[in-house]
């Protein structure tokens, strides 16, 4: 395979000399505070959807989204954030999280420093914003 390095990407996205960074994860998992009704779980899930676009937008989430199953990890977060403490902080931020509908297990990760294009080429793709 041919190896088609850009130095000045690879700086721009913060890669290491394999291409990778350090990232911060987050599963997030069924919380104690389910039984709200369809209304109140409605009106919580707009504002954890609005909180993710803020991440976004502000460059500290690379990547979330919902697990297609029933288990207990409902979703992920991957973080623009190599230190756990800091993830963590952010993501009690989330309004599901801090009403217990959702709750947090999070680790150091080592991903492909290209997942910090993933939204500017998913904002190319999509035709309909969530």
């Amino acid at each position: 395979m041919k190896n088609n390095f850009n130095l000045e990407l690879a700086n721009q996205l913060g890669a290491d000399d394999y291409g990778m960074k350090k990232y911060t994860i987050a599963f997030l998992k069924k919380g104690p505070n389910r039984n709200l009704s369809e209304e109140d779980a409605t009106r919580l899930q707009r504002t954890h959807l609005d909180n993710i676009h803020k991440m976004v937008e502000n460059g500290t989430l690379i990547l979330a989204g919902p697990f297609l199953d029933d288990g207990e990890i409902r979703g992920i977060y991957i973080f623009n954030i190599d230190s756990v403490e800091k993830a963590q902080k952010i993501a009690e931020s989330d309004p599901a999280i801090k009403a217990g509908s959702l709750s947090l297990e999070i680790h150091p990760w080592y991903g492909s420093a290209s997942l910090m294009k993933v939204n500017e080429i998913h904002n190319q793709i999509a035709k309909i914003k969530i």
